[in-house]
């Protein structure tokens, strides 16, 4: 495989996963599926932009609290609907939970979607009481951590999945064009150049199969937050969010627990 520099080698994911081109379209069918089951407040606004809606899914009883489930795509690819079936899991524990979109590059720089980030869990947390927890997935799971930082949100915990900490490695990719990354963006947007705030809870989640700067990513954050990190064993990439739909599973344990 071809690349135009060594960091978009190590950036890449789908190139190194057997069968990637099938995942989107499985996650299209999974979210669509579960959207005309769950008991769900769709196109929420958090905002007057086109994509500053949150879709909301509900348990029958009164929620215990609101997990928030922030998308991936390298700031730059998918909607709040390919992914409503990873609220699965924590609507079954009787959470309510939050799938917001946010504006994409190259229309917003990543500071901007911080920023609509924090605006929809604001809006989201404002309908349901109780703890709120911040989860996402790859650029989700930068957005999650920066949750944490100070100027965010009102939360309880975040468990970044897969988080882009640092993204200073990221200036030497193609993306960062569309980006519109600079340094000076790259060290402020950093979640592993800044800290959590006091009393919020933080746990970084990857796959023991994904490539090894997410590897190295998740590890310098849980290192420089000094909070847990755990390496899902047999999981890749695109499967490391499977969790998400299972009440059970570690992740959502991980998410949930003693809150």
């Amino acid at each position: 495989m071809d690349f135009a520099s060594a960091a978009d080698r190590a950036y890449a994911n789908g190139a190194f996963i057997p069968g990637a081109d099938g995942f989107v379209p499985k996650w299209q069918a999974q979210a669509a599926a579960f959207r005309g089951e769950a008991r769900a407040e769709l196109g929420l606004a958090y905002g007057a932009g086109a994509r500053q809606g949150f879709d909301l899914f509900l348990p029958e009883a009164t929620p215990r609290g609101l997990m928030v489930f922030l998308h991936g795509g390298y700031w730059m690819a998918f909607d709040r609907g390919d992914w409503s079936h990873l609220a699965a899991g924590a609507v079954a524990r009787g959470w309510a939970c939050a799938v917001p979109s946010y504006t994409l590059a190259p229309e917003a720089r990543i500071a901007d979607m911080t920023g609509e980030a924090a605006a929809a869990v604001r809006a989201a947390a404002a309908r349901v009481p109780g703890p709120v927890v911040v989860t996402g997935h790859s650029a989700g799971g930068h957005l999650a951590a920066r949750m944490a930082c100070e100027g965010g949100p009102e939360v309880a915990r975040v468990v970044p999945i897969s988080p882009l900490a640092d993204l200073r490695p990221l200036l030497e990719t193609q993306m960062a064009a569309t980006l519109r990354l600079d340094s000076t963006e790259a060290a402020a947007e950093s979640p592993a150049l800044l800290r959590p705030r006091a009393g919020v809870q933080a746990h970084v989640w990857v796959g023991g199969q994904e490539r090894p700067a997410f590897l190295w990513q998740a590890r310098v954050l849980s290192e420089e937050w000094a909070c847990p990190w755990t390496v899902e064993a047999g999981r890749h990439h695109f499967e490391v969010v499977d969790g998400l739909t299972d009440p059970e599973s570690a992740l959502v344990r991980a998410c949930l627990d003693g809150l």
